[in-house]
């Protein structure tokens, strides 16, 4: 298993654990996020999102619906799985992603992403053992892990994810939208509070509330499989 690295010694755990959540949670982190715009590709060219108002209404609608409901609370249970040593729950919880991907790209994305950031570990030398990694493991799974290997608390873990979910959201929009950078830094201004709020929610999410709402986004994805010209593969 993956332990501090000597560089470590010394210095201060809060400030490693910051740089290795900013890190984590970089554009520039080589595991080809850049690809795949969720589904939003498809709001484009279906013509349900045309400009800042109706992107700003998409964004925090899958915020709301999607991930403080599904990805941030599943990652916060699987960070602190991967703390307490419980496979079980770790290999539950990451075959309980895949079922909630409710398109072949979608769950290609969370594959592909995944193993591209398990890679990305083992040349680090932070991958955890053979005997951990569960079947196809999610990208939302070995994020969880990598945040405990940095140990980052599990609330910053949530606000990074989102963070990364968003920029990424936004540079989706710049490119094929088109959306300019000062409209995206003004969406960013105006959601960087409810990203809080939904990494508050998230937390305080029971089992049994788990789970995406998102019928328009997995309607777009679907159809964005067949369409005919993309610049994104989701």
């Amino acid at each position: 298993m993956a332990t501090a690295t000597p560089t470590d010694a010394g210095v201060d755990s809060a400030d490693l654990a910051l740089l290795g959540l900013m890190q984590l949670a970089s554009p520039a982190l080589p595991i080809g996020a850049f690809a795949w715009s969720q589904g939003l590709e498809s709001a484009f060219e279906l013509g349900w999102v045309h400009n800042e108002t109706e992107l700003t209404e998409w964004l925090d609608g899958v915020l709301e619906d999607g991930l403080s409901r599904c990805e941030l609370p599943l990652l916060a249970r699987l960070q602190r799985a991967w703390a307490s040593g419980d496979t079980d729950a770790v290999h539950h919880w990451n075959q309980w992603l895949h079922a909630t991907r409710e398109t072949a790209e979608l769950s290609d994305e969370e594959t592909r992403l995944g193993g591209a950031l398990l890679t990305l570990l083992r040349s680090l030398g932070l991958a955890p053992d053979p005997e951990q990694i569960p079947n196809q493991p999610g990208y939302l799974t070995l994020f969880a892990w990598t945040a405990h290997v940095r140990r980052v608390p599990v609330r910053q873990t949530l606000l990074g994810f989102a963070w990364a979910w968003l920029e990424n959201q936004l540079a989706v929009a710049c490119k094929a939208l088109p959306l300019g950078h000062t409209a995206a830094q003004r969406i960013t201004e105006r959601l960087r509070p409810k990203l809080v709020l939904a990494a508050d929610i998230a937390m305080a999410r029971q089992d049994h509330e788990l789970g995406p709402i998102l019928p328009g986004l997995a309607l777009g994805s679907a159809l964005h499989e067949t369409q005919y010209s993309r610049l994104f593969r989701s």
